[in-house]
């Protein structure tokens, strides 16, 4: 990496803070290739334990840790790569009410890898009006193509995206006032999925191998390469 980014790069990066919220496929994903990459301070957020649903696409999760705090299974995970890592765990929902330690964490970076809207809309306004660099992941489940996800400004989605998470963080977005966020999403049409015991034909999203933890490694790649690192000639 440092034969890629120099000397003066990998400074900064190992300085760097970096949140993320959401441990789940893509958010461990983004752990993952930020660790490897040299960030060495991180904010780790999230509720969840590992459960054996889990080890068809988060990073974090094996047989051998079901029932571990995902926090704590993602620190371990960053030390075993980087031992000089410097972590915070918090495991605990975002909350608009319970907020503050975030922003009390001043980070450099802010990843959301979360799926309640009412949170992911706090987060952005707040990212937005503290001019926090925030990627924001929208939905990646019921897709199979890694190769249709993509890095734009969530007006960009209107245009091929029938991410129904897309239109409504567009729409409640713009009434925030929050005229520009960066967004992951997908080109690929979500497959409809109807399960035996799905009641009415609701439940959750399913999920593969390819898609969630690739959707992680591009934004960890756009938040490297086109903000953190922006202003060096790399």
């Amino acid at each position: 990496t440092r034969l890629i980014y120099g000397d003066e790069a990998m400074e900064r990066l190992k300085n760097i803070k970096a949140a993320i919220l959401g441990l789940g496929g893509v958010g461990s994903g983004v752990v993952e290739a930020l660790a490897r990459v040299g960030i060495g301070n991180f904010m780790l957020i999230d509720h969840d334990t590992v459960d054996v649903t889990n080890i068809n696409r988060q990073m974090l999760a094996t047989h051998n840790n079901i029932g571990q705090k995902k926090t704590q299974a993602a620190k371990e995970r960053i030390l075993s790569i980087n031992p000089d890592a410097v972590i915070i765990t918090e495991d605990r929902f975002y909350l608009p009410e319970e907020s503050d330690f975030l922003y009390e964490y001043n980070p450099d970076i802010v990843i959301d890898a979360i799926d309640t809207v009412t949170a992911k809309l706090h987060l952005a306004k707040s990212c937005f009006d503290k001019k926090i660099p925030l990627i924001m992941c929208l939905g990646t489940g019921n897709r199979l193509d890694p190769t249709k996800l993509i890095i734009g400004d969530i007006k960009d989605t209107a245009n091929g995206s029938g991410c129904p998470l897309a239109r409504v963080m567009r729409r409640e977005l713009a009434k925030r006032g929050v005229t520009s966020q960066t967004v992951l999403y997908s080109l690929e049409t979500a497959k409809k999925v109807t399960l035996p015991e799905s009641e009415n034909g609701r439940h959750s999203p399913g999920s593969c191998a390819f898609v969630p933890p690739v959707a992680g490694y591009i934004i960890a790649a756009h938040a490297v390469n086109n903000i953190l690192l922006k202003d060096m000639d790399i």
